[in-house]
This record gives C-alpha cells, sequence and structure tokens, in this order.
C-alpha cells in the first residue's frame, strides 16, 4: 500500500486530494503546525497527522523518511520577499535535499501558472519570480535523481474557494465594485480537477519529467470573474469600475496595511501584468485524461445560496 506525505494537506486543495487519495486506499501523512487545522480531516481512514514545522530541515527529512512519494502544495499569495523566498525556494530546496537523502525520490510539486524556471528574474511580481526559482532548485534535484512532476495551476475555484466567494462576500456589502487590474485574464480551474491530476501524476511514472499548465476551458477577465460572482451570489450584479494602475496600487497599497490578510496586494496586481492563461507550449489536463469543468457547470452551485447572508469573514447567518 502507497505512502505519501502530503505538505499542504490542510489547505485548499490538500483537502480534495486527501481524499482522494483516502478512497484509493494509500496512507496519508499531512504534517501541520496547529492540529486544530487538520480536523476536517480527522475522519479520512489511513491519514496521520503529525504536529511539525515542515521549514526545519531536520523535521523534514524525519517526516520524508519512510514514505513513497512527497506532495508539496505549502504556498503563499502575500508576503514580503523574505517571507516569498522562504516559502517557495527554501522549501523546496529543503525538500529536495530531504528526498534525496531518504531515497524517497518521487515528488509532485504544485507551482503556478506563469512560472519560468529560465526567467525566474524578469518575472513581474515577487510571487512569480519566487516560483520559478522554486521550480529550478527542482529541475536541478532531477538531475541528481528526483522523479518530479510540475503542476502550475491558474487561480483555483472550488466551494471554499478565497477568490470567487471573496467577491461575492464583498459585493453583498458594497454597492459598487471598484476594481484594479479589471481587464486582467484568467483560466480558473476546479479544485477537483487539480486534485485528480496530482493523484493521476502519483500513479502515473509517464508524468515523471512532466510540467503541466493545469487551467479550465474558459478564459476570463477579472471583471467578468467578479460579475459572475455577484450573479450567482447575489442574484444580481453589481458595477463594477476599473480603477487605473496608479490607482489600484494605492488602493493595494492601503489593504496591505490593514490588519490580516489583505484582500488585494500590490505583487498581485504586479502578476496580473501578465495573463494567467495556458501558453499551450505544455501539456494540460486533457494529456492527463482529465475533461476540465466549466466555471458555468460548478459555481452556481456553491454561490447560489441567495436566501443567505455572508459576512466578510465568511460565516452565514439568516436575513
Amino acid at each position: 500500500m502507497k505512502k505519501v506525505l502530503l505538505l499542504g494537506g490542510t489547505g485548499f486543495v490538500g483537502r480534495h486530494v486527501c481524499e482522494k487519495l483516502a478512497r484509493l486506499g494509500w496512507h496519508i501523512t499531512v504534517p501541520t503546525r496547529r492540529a486544530s487545522q487538520a480536523q476536517h480531516l480527522q475522519h479520512l481512514p489511513r491519514l496521520n497527522v503529525v504536529p511539525a514545522n515542515v521549514h526545519d530541515e531536520a523535521t523534514l527529512r524525519q517526516l520524508v523518511s519512510g514514505h513513497d512519494a512527497v506532495v508539496n502544495l505549502v504556498a503563499i499569495l502575500h508576503g514580503t520577499a523574505a517571507a516569498f523566498e522562504r516559502t517557495h525556494v527554501e522549501l523546496p530546496t529543503k525538500l529536495a535535499r530531504a528526498c534525496l537523502a531518504n531515497g524517497v525520490k518521487r515528488l509532485v510539486h504544485v507551482s503556478a501558472l506563469g512560472a519560468e524556471p529560465t526567467a525566474a528574474e524578469t518575472a513581474p511580481s515577487l510571487y512569480l519570480r519566487s516560483k520559478s526559482r522554486g521550480e529550478a532548485v527542482l529541475q536541478t534535484a532531477a538531475h541528481d535523481g528526483l522523479q518530479l512532476t510540475v503542476l502550475r495551476p491558474s487561480v483555483i475555484f472550488g466551494a471554499d474557494d478565497q477568490f470567487l466567494n471573496l467577491f461575492a462576500r464583498l459585493q453583498r456589502v458594497f454597492p459598487v465594485m471598484p476594481l484594479a487590474g479589471a481587464q486582467a485574464r484568467f483560466q480558473p480551474v476546479w479544485v477537483e480537477d487539480v486534485a485528480q491530476a496530482i493523484v493521476h501524476c502519483l500513479q502515473d511514472s509517464a508524468t515523471i519529467g512532466q510540467t503541466y499548465e493545469t487551467c479550465g476551458p474558459d478564459v476570463c477577465t477579472l471583471q467578468q470573474l467578479v460579475q459572475m460572482a455577484a450573479r450567482h451570489g447575489l442574484g444580481r450584479t453589481r458595477p463594477v469600475i476599473p480603477l487605473p494602475m496608479a490607482l489600484g496600487r494605492l488602493q493595494a497599497g492601503l489593504m496591505e496595511l490593514l490588519p490580516g490578510t489583505p484582500l488585494m496586494s500590490r505583487d498581485n496586481l504586479d502578476s496580473m501584468r501578465i495573463d494567467n492563461v495556458a501558453s499551450g507550449r505544455l501539456p494540460g489536463l486533457a494529456a492527463l485524461g482529465i475533461t476540465p469543468s466549466a466555471l458555468g457547470a460548478i459555481v452556481p452551485g456553491y454561490l447560489g445560496q441567495n436566501d443567505r447572508y455572508v459576512t466578510l469573514r465568511g460565516q452565514y447567518r439568516r436575513p
């Protein structure tokens, strides 16, 4: 029976991967700093939650030992240059060393659409530059025997996402939606399709050495996605006011000063300078035997809750 170490297993995508692997009979180890974050996974058979700091290299080596494969889903969308470097570059570096030291060669790494190891320093944002350098580190380790598969998803949507749900919540509060980067293009992919792609790669040795652009069938502007969130989340649309980039950066800078995770950062806007759509130069979900799900087939099912009021904290209550 296969054993997999799943870094980031308590997160949005990780939960779906855990459920699929559990149904296949895999043994799953999910490290987390706070066990409370894994309560929703405790019911799954053959899943072991381990309190651990995966950024500690000695701890990481102990975690990797005894597994057949590792999946890395750890990522951040906001932070300082140091935080991006620690998460997207230093962790993959430590993980590659831990895998090779333990003879655990199989690694599935989830990167991001727009990452490009050969052009890391020219990427427009800290996020994309760090994602690119992280891929480069792992590609170097592949020359030493690491059996690597890389997935590059576009923005991921699903019932618990912090993307369309966020815009739906905002538009329940604000009568108009000022929006920076309104014409930036995305190719959103359903979380279930991403999870299935990860599982497929773990099972199929033919995916070793490959990089896949995991995207959905729809290409939409950010403005269109915001309007979709309102249409299905509220049953009506709100006026969207596109902001020029200078004003958008000012708005994002002010958001960064607020406590908690910012709704939008200046680095997010920098990432949107390039379209978040498949290049067509790499294989996609179809190469993994997956027909990607359209937004229109999934989004109404989880945003269509017009009889309830959604607070900005994501809590539901009757009006």
